[in-house]
């Protein structure tokens, strides 16, 4: 029986869990994929973003990188739920809200770079079986 967040994955079967589902570890939000949860996915414009950066301070989820030049970049879908917060403050219509058709958890490459960076490894939808 683990006791870690890493080793919670949907191989695991109830007799494996801790009582409750319990995980004994702090920082676990970064291996957990939240953004798997989503229904609808913010989509960003380049052409009518302005790098205003409204959208960075109200995301929930610390889903919207901002570069060390302080350029926005794509969303880390990884963690993204979909709220569109960020839609509803952006003045200048760059992001749209929509469907997200995604199957098994597909990431984007931002995503992909941020897990890979905290040493995980993860899979998009083309690499699952």
């Amino acid at each position: 029986m683990s006791h870690f967040a890493k080793d919670m994955t949907p191989q695991v079967t109830w007799k494996d869990i801790t009582p409750g589902g319990a995980i004994f570890e702090g920082g676990t939000s970064e291996v957990v994929e939240t953004g798997d949860w989503r229904t609808m996915k913010p989509v960003l414009d380049m052409d009518k973003c302005k790098q205003c950066l409204l959208c960075v301070p109200v995301c929930p989820d610390m889903s919207i990188p901002v570069s060390k030049d302080g350029q926005r970049e794509d969303f880390n879908y990884f963690f993204c739920k979909g709220c569109g917060i960020c839609a509803n403050v952006c003045p200048f219509g760059a992001i749209t809200m929509v469907k997200d058709e995604k199957k098994g958890g597909a990431i984007n490459e931002h995503s992909r770079k941020t897990v890979r960076q905290r040493g995980r490894c993860l899979r998009d939808e083309a690499d699952q079986p």
